[in-house]
């Protein structure tokens, strides 16, 4: 690293967990965040002022004036330009050391292997079921690890995915949920710093992996209440052996 870059990065560096080599790790990892929202602001904003080197955004989303309460890294003069482009602003501008990638399009089953292929951790900042079991799916058929997230009114919830260690999301969940029957963020609202909350525990799950030190939440679902500011660690269950994706005799094998 250039004297710059110590600067930089001091705070990681006297870091016994972290130190100079740990830093280089960040530096030579990827990390791609799908959705430039609630989630994916506050997730992107640690992880480029950490040192990840190279990060890429996808999201086909332009900036609406009702996102600003909670999507911290879009301003007033972003509206109606692409959430890429906008995140892809500030995060240059915060550090020239990390390359950005951005993809301006909707995921679908057609395009996310070829754009998880080169990324070393994932990031599902998403705000529909839908894309959320396509993300899992997907990781799970590429051996990538990720981060699934969920936020709604006053409460969230975190979880990791390691291929070969502890549950995915579709052994939780087993299906999307038929349309209608949970309400949405738009239905019922979210207080916005819950969505920085979560992003930025997302973020530091990426961190841990990358670097191989702490306890991911593989294995457990994190749920909190900002009400309470009670969080609660829950282990999932281990018997994935019958899972549709994950398990023995899987039933997903192609997402098409």
């Amino acid at each position: 690293m250039n004297n710059e870059q110590l600067e930089r990065y001091a705070r990681h560096i006297s870091l016994e967990e972290v130190g100079e080599i740990g830093q280089q790790k960040l530096l030579n990892s990827k990390v791609l965040v799908i959705g430039a929202g609630g989630l994916g602001s506050p997730a992107l904003m640690y992880l480029v002022a950490s040192g990840v080197g190279t990060i890429g955004i996808a999201d086909d989303d332009c900036v609406d004036l009702s996102n600003l309460q909670r999507q911290i890294i879009h301003l007033n003069s972003d509206i109606e330009n692409k959430k890429v482009k906008s995140a892809e602003s500030k995060l240059k501008a915060m550090n020239p050391d990390v390359k950005i990638n951005t993809y301006s399009m909707r995921i679908n089953k057609y395009n996310i292997m070829d754009l998880i292929k080169d990324y070393d951790f994932i990031l599902d900042c998403t705000d529909n079921f839908e894309t959320k079991f396509l993300i899992n799916d997907a990781c799970v058929i590429a051996k990538k690890p990720f981060s699934h997230a969920g936020i709604l009114r006053f409460e969230g919830q975190l979880m990791t995915y390691v291929p070969n260690q502890g549950a995915c999301y579709r052994c939780i969940f087993k299906s999307p949920p038929p349309l209608g029957t949970v309400p949405t963020v738009r239905q019922v609202g979210v207080i916005g710093a819950v969505c920085g909350v979560t992003g930025t525990l997302q973020a530091l799950e990426a961190i841990k992996y990358i670097l191989g030190k702490g306890e991911l939440l593989t294995g457990h679902m994190l749920c909190f209440n900002a009400l309470t500011m009670q969080f609660r660690k829950i282990k999932l269950p281990e018997d994935n052996h019958n899972c549709s994706v994950c398990g023995d005799n899987p039933s997903i094998t192609s997402l098409y």
